[in-house]
């Protein structure tokens, strides 16, 4: 849900003198080192297991999440092995982007989440089931954004994994709000609950569209690649 953030630099710098600073040094600033799981990923994990255990979730997804753990490991030793000692940043200090990452976070997850614990009270069953898929699977991004953002992870596999699950959130997105616009008024809550779920499924359908085909795939992964590559070459 979150992409790096640091400048780009690939050009060439002429020969310094020994115990002079580099520039390079001056203005590419390492991630700091992360304790093993840090207070977001905790909250996404227990989000995933609250959900898992309240049978909310299908196998697919269980599947999903699993296989992507793995792959990402897999990726990093074989594809894309890990070419820096410090987890770069892609981006440099935009404002804008931690304020999209916010919106992201209450659209996406806070909002859904109340939207779902609501749905207990209100016996809509129906609700409940089309919503939590995508709840899980942006949780499990989340958490899988913190095994990767570290050094031993390389910027493609950074990349990979917000691409990766919003691509599958956009199928859980789809049923959703089909099941939304299914429901009819009165059997499943009430009609101002029926309006906030349709609101809702088409608010993250558009958001997390937008994420993939106007940020992660055109901007975020072109950048990744150029400054991965140009460290490779170097």
């Amino acid at each position: 849900m979150s992409g790096g953030v640091g400048p780009c630099s690939d050009i060439k710098l002429p020969e310094e003198e020994p115990g002079s600073p580099s520039p390079v040094q001056e203005t590419i600033k390492p991630v700091p080192k992360r304790q093993f799981l840090t207070f977001r990923q905790l909250n996404a994990l227990a989000i995933m297991i609250v959900f898992a255990a309240s049978g909310m979730v299908g196998p697919e997804d269980f599947a999903f999440t699993f296989f992507s753990l793995f792959y990402v490991f897999f990726l990093n030793k074989v594809a894309f092995p890990a070419s820096s000692p410090h987890a770069e940043q892609v981006f440099g200090n935009s404002k804008l982007l931690p304020l999209y990452v916010l919106i992201a976070a209450f659209v996406g997850l806070f909002f859904p989440i109340v939207y779902i614990f609501e749905g207990i009270l209100e016996g809509d069953k129906e609700g409940i089931k089309a919503a939590a898929p995508h709840v899980f699977l942006l949780s499990s991004q989340v958490f899988m954004e913190g095994v990767t953002f570290s050094r031993r992870f390389s910027l493609p596999i950074r990349v990979f994994v917000p691409v990766f699950y919003n691509t599958k959130r956009l199928f859980t997105l789809f049923e959703w709000m089909r099941a939304e616009i299914a429901k009819v008024e009165g059997e499943h809550g009430s009609s101002r609950r029926l309006l906030v779920g349709r609101g809702l499924a088409v608010a993250n359908l558009a958001l997390w569209s937008f994420n993939l085909f106007g940020f992660l795939l055109p901007v975020y992964l072109p950048r990744a690649f150029k400054r991965y590559y140009g460290k490779v070459k170097d």
